[in-house]
């Protein structure tokens, strides 16, 4: 079974925030780590980047596919995790502390009552298991 934390919010395409006051730290899951495999390459997104919730802001490659991350939020990116350039493995290893990925400044924070709370996402996460 994947470790879902408690004090996240999830997207249904396996993204985690982390809310500090205005910013929105996002990573993907480790249920999503998981699924990727070995990851081989992050493409970050550039920094005062602006995206709407749900657009593609970063891209991981992995041995078994490339897929994008979403932003969960609209927003303004203030910062990249740059260590993933250099070892983009640490998202195969910690994806909810050295994996982070990006940190959005939130227009509209109100955008987070629309994102699962962790005991939502374990119900989501059963029912891709049960459907599968």
């Amino acid at each position: 079974m994947s470790s879902v934390q408690a004090n996240l919010r999830y997207t249904k395409d396996h993204e985690w925030v982390m809310v500090e006051e205005e910013i929105a730290i996002v990573g993907i899951t480790d249920h999503a780590q998981s699924e990727l495999g070995d990851i081989t390459f992050i493409e970050l997104p550039e920094e005062d980047a602006e995206f709407n919730g749900g657009d593609e802001a970063a891209n991981i490659e992995s041995v078994k596919a490339a897929s994008p991350v979403y932003a969960p939020v609209t927003g303004t990116i203030v910062e990249v995790n740059g260590d993933l350039e250099e070892s983009p493995e640490n998202v195969n290893h910690d994806p909810y502390d050295s994996g982070w990925i990006f940190k959005i400044e939130m227009k509209d924070p109100s955008e987070l009552d629309y994102l699962m709370d962790s005991e939502e996402y374990e119900s989501y996460l059963e029912e891709l298991a049960d459907n599968s």
